[in-house]
């Protein structure tokens, strides 16, 4: 595993670091990689039942590292299309389609790509000291690596556009308020509550927390008569299952459900 991204398997859970704290873990080509070989770790591993990104030292992620793309240096006007389509969009599409909760733990600034990325977790936990920055109109460029997407949804197109033409900081708490993320709390206290977090989804049913992750992706394109069917489909899956069995035993024996069984 690349040294630019740590990778630790907890009990159920993963934590995912990016390791680059001297650059405010900037995106390069080893990142990337490291990313890449830890979520086919992740996919593959039935014990790890939740995940946990996070940056090392004292911010989360700057985005992409300009150095790799500067056009002075490279002695040409890089692709930056490529660069997406080989490595920032699979791995949102990895986030997005992974059948495990993914939380990601802002512990200082995200901007660009890297707080895009921090927005394709299913929850966002940041610190007080965090903020998230549109910075592509500094460089002439647009929100990418998923960003027109969450904007719009999660702040309406008002927010989103400002966020995106100003380039100016949105703090933690404000990005709380406003949906952006799940919630903002104490610096010290990221850490903890991503793992605390993480570990009550290792103990629950993972099956179920697959087909919830499915059917809420589905919501945000699906009309209010296929989302119906797509619940009567889902759920018909999830009452089948295992886990089902045992909750309802649980709850009717006054008991905490035991979902160890995978479905």
């Amino acid at each position: 595993m690349s040294d630019a991204v740590l990778h630790e398997s907890r009990d159920g859970y993963d934590i995912v670091t990016l390791n680059r704290p001297d650059r405010l873990n900037a995106f390069v080509e080893a990142v990337h990689v490291g990313l890449a070989r830890a979520f086919d770790r992740i996919e593959a591993d039935d014990d790890c039942r939740a995940v946990i990104i996070t940056g090392a030292g004292r911010g989360f992620c700057a985005g992409q590292d300009l150095v790799e793309r500067d056009p002075t240096i490279l002695g040409d006007r890089p692709d930056l299309g490529r660069t997406l389509e080989v490595y920032y969009n699979p791995l949102l599409r990895r986030i997005r389609g992974l059948p495990k909760p993914v939380i990601c733990a802002v512990n200082g600034v995200a901007a660009g790509a890297g707080a895009n990325v921090a927005l394709a977790a299913d929850i966002t936990i940041a610190a007080r000291s965090a903020s998230f920055i549109q910075v592509f109109s500094k460089i002439a460029l647009i929100p990418d690596a998923g960003g027109t997407y969450w904007l719009t949804r999660r702040l309406g197109a008002q927010r989103a556009m400002a966020l995106s033409l100003t380039a100016d900081p949105l703090p933690a708490e404000t990005a709380a308020e406003w949906g952006l993320i799940w919630k903002c709390v104490d610096d010290e206290d990221v850490m903890p509550q991503a793992e605390a977090l993480a570990a009550r989804f290792a103990a629950g049913p993972a099956h179920a927390y697959a087909l919830t992750k499915q059917a809420l992706q589905a919501a945000e394109r699906n009309d209010f008569d296929a989302q119906l069917d797509l619940e009567r489909q889902l759920q018909r899956e999830a009452g089948f299952s295992g886990d089902f069995a045992e909750g309802v035993a649980a709850f009717l024996q006054k008991r905490k459900a035991d979902f160890s069984r995978r479905r």
